[in-house]
């Protein structure tokens, strides 16, 4: 019953790590027009996704833009792109392998080893999704403080972090941990599978014939 506790509790933080990859990826505030330095406070604040900008004015009106040509975007926002849908399909995927092999469903439930190989498999596929959500937020903040921190940059085109960057880290942690928890659960159970055919011997000890 607890190594199906640890099954039940790592696919729900996989779960959760699922969604917030989601929101992450549709959020716009990727990064949020910095105020640093000698920048007068203006009366619009712009915020850029991977899909779109927007600008919101002082008076709360705020107008987007979907990106006009993929052709146009940067390497980075590409590969980010790239990774975060990636991730989103693989754990998508982690959730289906996963649900058969966990205990508490009702799939192969008469082939136990199979099912926890299935279930160790999909705690896999969370952590490499999780992995590659981790990879394309760190990469993305990476270069929001590379050119903040460049003395190039012109004061009112820096950037700083938005909140789509932290529910970004968070989510991929989450997945990853989950899938941890998946991996530990199965890998504990197929170690004790093994000790319970001990090798026996013929006779019975102390005898002598």
């Amino acid at each position: 019953m607890a190594n199906g506790g640890v099954q039940l509790l790592g696919f729900s933080l996989a779960m959760l790590g699922f969604f917030g990859i989601i929101a992450s990826t549709a959020m716009v505030e990727w990064k949020a027009s910095s105020y640093s330095g000698d920048n007068i406070i203006t009366a619009q604040a712009i915020h850029e996704g991977l899909w779109m900008s927007c600008v919101s004015q002082s008076t709360g009106q705020i107008q987007c833009k979907e990106y006009d040509s993929l052709l146009q975007l940067s390497g980075e926002l590409q590969a980010t792109r790239g990774l975060m849908v990636f991730s989103i399909l693989l754990v998508a995927i982690s959730i289906l392998v996963a649900a058969v092999g966990m205990k508490c469903t009702a799939c192969l439930a008469e082939n136990k080893q199979q099912k926890n190989k299935i279930a160790l498999a999909g705690g896999i596929l969370f952590i490499i999704g999780g992995l590659s959500a981790l990879i394309a937020t760190s990469m993305y903040g990476n270069k929001i403080a590379k050119d903040f921190y460049n003395p190039f940059t012109p004061t009112n085109a820096k950037y700083e972090f938005g909140a789509a960057l932290f529910v970004g880290w968070a989510a991929s942690v989450l997945a990853i941990i989950g899938g941890g928890f998946l991996c530990c659960n199965c890998s504990t159970d197929s170690s004790g599978k093994g000790q319970m055919y001990p090798p026996t011997r013929g006779g019975v000890p102390g005898t002598h014939v």
